[in-house]
């Protein structure tokens, strides 16, 4: 028997179908860029009205319960749990009385919190912010909200309503222009948790940061946007310097190139 085949034979189905998703997405990589500017005009954004329209039916269908689970406006009939987030979100509602505050970055409609909703709707408080772009929100608030579920145009704003314990940052620091401007914030008001996931970081740790361009075929849907590529070692210092430490980091589920490691950490305040 052939290691591809013994590979299928022992990786869980559902693991197995996300790897198959990834492998003929069609999704790829391009550069190394001289900076985040030059990517971006070889690029043609996130943020089209075309996009949106694709997340919003599938998370309606998710919503619904007409589909198990929604990624990247993908729909899935079983849900792909990250099993560390999952965990890391209970800990933190363990250290809280059953109480979780999540501010969810660039959370799209919610993806993660409909991930996890089997688990978060038995703890006895529940609140969930999704920061997105305006036009996520504006839609978030017309069609998905509710009592849990909000949607935030800026952090500040999010701040004004709720205190979070807890920062979920799901494959959204490689598309923030200024990655590290997200810390600066995070150090300002002090969550007990930082969850970071679905994050690529170079293979080779001794490589630094740079800009990729990602391209995403039309079966998902047309588009292309800059991407950063990490170091993974730097990304620690980073959050210690903002007076975190690493609980634990595990692998993603993504596996979108052999050119890095799609990686999550957990973090906690050292104090």
């Amino acid at each position: 028997m052939g290691l591809k085949n013994l590979i299928k034979d022992w990786m869980p189905p559902a693991l197995m179908r996300v790897v198959q998703y990834t492998r003929k997405s069609g999704i790829r990589f391009e550069g190394d860029y001289p900076t985040w500017e030059a990517a971006a005009a070889q690029c043609t954004g996130y943020d089209s009205e075309h996009i949106l329209a694709k997340v919003l039916d599938a998370t309606l269908k998710v919503k619904r319960g007409e589909a198990a689970y929604e990624r990247d406006s993908v729909i899935f009939d079983e849900i792909q749990y990250s099993w560390p987030v999952t965990a890391a979100l209970m800990w933190a509602a363990a250290q809280n009385g059953g109480r979780l505050d999540v501010l969810d970055f660039g959370g799209a409609l919610g993806s993660s919190y409909f991930q996890n909703y089997v688990f978060l709707v038995r703890l006895p408080q529940v609140r969930w912010a999704v920061v997105e772009q305006p036009h996520y929100v504006s839609v978030g608030r017309q069609y998905i909200q509710d009592d849990r579920l909000k949607f935030y145009d800026d952090i500040d704003t999010c701040l004004a309503v709720m205190r979070p314990s807890v920062i979920l940052l799901s494959a959204v620091l490689q598309y923030l222009p200024n990655p590290m401007s997200i810390f600066k914030k995070i150090k300002e008001f002090g969550p007990e948790v930082v969850v970071i996931d679905r994050t690529p970081f170079w293979v080779n740790d001794g490589r630094p940061a740079s800009v990729m361009v990602q391209y995403v075929p039309p079966s998902i849907y047309p588009a292309s946007y800059p991407c950063w590529f990490f170091n993974y070692r730097e990304t620690l210092v980073a959050l210690s310097e903002i007076g975190y430490k690493k609980v634990e980091e595990f692998e993603s589920l993504d596996k979108l190139t052999q050119l890095a490691e799609w990686r999550g950490l957990i973090a906690t305040r050292r104090d």
